[in-house]
């Protein structure tokens, strides 16, 4: 199986530090946030690694390079314009093939990197055609909000609905497991939440067409370095740890 790592967005919420540099090479600890999901990847056997970049891409692959400090072989994809995370998705087909690949957000801190073990066994196991790995979150509106059903399906998804109208408290991490099948979903996309292209739009359309669309619940720890506030928490978080 590939991984395929979006890392082009702007990370407005994190200004002033991004103006210089992407979120994806924040610090925590002693890493940039990006080289845990490789390291994460790594841990489950996945060494092919796609990176999609887009602004200050040059930085990106100034840090990863080939891969190989870290053990693994990355290419990249340009995504030219920063128009949503199901068009960045889309943007590495022509790399991935017709084989099942691994989706996790460039920008998401976990703890401990043996997360995507269970989440990968369970696909494997249930043969989906999408696992969408999910927790339970407090605040909605910074999250896909799952409509969970039976046996681990998804019955709907809803990109950043308010807390009125959010169908769980089930968010997904920023972790996705697909066949090939998103890529069409994805160019039947339309435009939709802030008038981008939505994975969570893409995955509605695949539960649509009664594609085997499930979730798995990842445990552990998890921050979405989006905020400067979930940027000291992953440092003060890591720096615990340790002690």
């Amino acid at each position: 199986m590939k991984g395929l790592i979006p890392a082009a967005g702007l990370g407005t919420r994190l200004h002033p530090i991004t103006l210089a540099i992407p979120k994806e090479l924040m610090m925590i600890g002693d890493k940039a946030v990006i080289e845990y999901v490789i390291e994460a990847m790594k841990e489950v056997g996945i060494t092919d690694i796609t990176v999609v970049v887009g602004w200050r891409k040059n930085a990106i692959l100034d840090y990863l390079g080939s891969g190989k400090r870290l053990g693994v072989n990355i290419s990249y994809v340009v995504q030219d314009e920063r128009n949503g995370l199901a068009k960045a998705v889309g943007s590495g087909e022509h790399i991935i093939g017709d084989e099942p690949f691994l989706v996790v957000l460039g920008d998401d801190f976990f703890y401990p990197k043996t997360f995507l073990k269970e989440i990968l066994e369970f696909h494997k196991k249930q043969d989906a055609d999408a696992t969408i790995g999910v927790a339970k979150i407090e605040d909605p509106t910074r999250h896909g909000i799952i409509k969970p059903g039976k046996n681990n399906k998804i019955e709907d998804i809803i990109e950043k609905p308010s807390k009125e109208k959010a169908p769980s408290n089930l968010g997904c991490m920023g972790v996705y497991i697909f066949k090939p099948d998103i890529f069409a979903a994805i160019k039947k996309t339309k435009p939709g939440f802030k008038d981008e292209y939505q994975l969570t739009d893409s995955i509605k359309i695949l539960i649509q067409d009664k594609k085997k669309v499930l979730f798995s619940e990842i445990k552990g720890t998890h921050i979405d370095v989006g905020t400067l506030e979930d940027y000291r928490k992953a440092n003060a978080f890591l720096l615990e740890r340790k002690a």
